[in-house]
């Protein structure tokens, strides 16, 4: 059972699609501590003119709050400007339409926090490319575990039976590895192909939100999210 656990992110890059594609099971894990600066409430995409930033709007937000009560701004029409920005992005790419009708599904509900918009992003994504068939998406606050870093991980995995948890690069700074290991659970972390696929606007870049692959490629962009994760170990001996 492959568990997969992460912060909620809007519209990700093409590698967050890639870890639930290995998962039986994926967490959102949005009761933690929001970070400005994040990709939360934020995302690049390709234009004319370079890379931009697809923003979300906050408003009222306070030190320490949790993702799950970061409230979106009400004022100014924020989502009419994404819209009007990724149309003209994508003016000359095959399946735009089927991109900004992605988005605008997404947009037509009026999520309150940012954790709540960022899950729509990533479930509308998953439902685009199928992904959300055949496994199982779960909210932390609906596990009932309190605590936190490696060992909270720990009890989640191992409260959803989870014997493999696979995570992004960023977990090797903190993650206690052999406390995993020596409660029997396999790490992998994402071994990232960053594979190529038709982009307008210059040099290929994998690093940019999945809403790109979609608008290039449509459908068939499926076949680009193939990369598979590696023994933690492993992983760190060779980076």
């Amino acid at each position: 059972m492959i568990v997969v656990i992460s912060q909620p992110m809007f519209f990700p890059w093409v590698g967050m699609f890639e870890q639930i594609r290995l998962a039986n099971v994926y967490v959102h894990y949005s009761d933690v501590q929001f970070s400005k600066g994040s990709f939360v409430n934020r995302v690049q995409i390709k234009t004319a003119d370079g890379i931009r930033w697809l923003t979300v709007p906050l408003e009222g937000l306070t030190l320490g709050q949790k993702i799950n009560e970061v409230r979106i701004s009400s004022r100014g029409n924020w989502r009419h400007r994404h819209l009007e920005m990724l149309r003209q992005a994508y003016d000359k790419s095959f399946y735009r339409d089927d991109m900004l009708s992605l988005v605008e599904s997404v947009y037509r509900d009026e999520n309150v926090t940012i954790g709540q918009l960022s899950e729509a992003t990533l479930m509308a994504v998953c439902r685009y490319f199928g992904f959300d068939k055949n496994r199982r998406f779960v909210e932390i606050e609906d596990l009932g575990i309190g605590g936190s870093s490696s060992r909270r991980v720990l009890e989640v995995v191992q409260a959803l039976g989870g014997n493999v948890y696979v995570t992004g690069l960023g977990a090797r700074d903190y993650l206690n590895h052999e406390l995993f290991e020596n409660a029997g659970i396999n790490v992998q972390y994402m071994n990232y192909r960053k594979t190529v696929y038709p982009q307008l606007h210059g040099e290929f870049t994998p690093f940019v939100s999945v809403l790109d692959l979609i608008a290039n490629a449509g459908p068939d962009g499926e076949r680009v999210i193939r990369s598979e994760s590696v023994y933690w170990r492993d992983f760190l001996n060779n980076e």
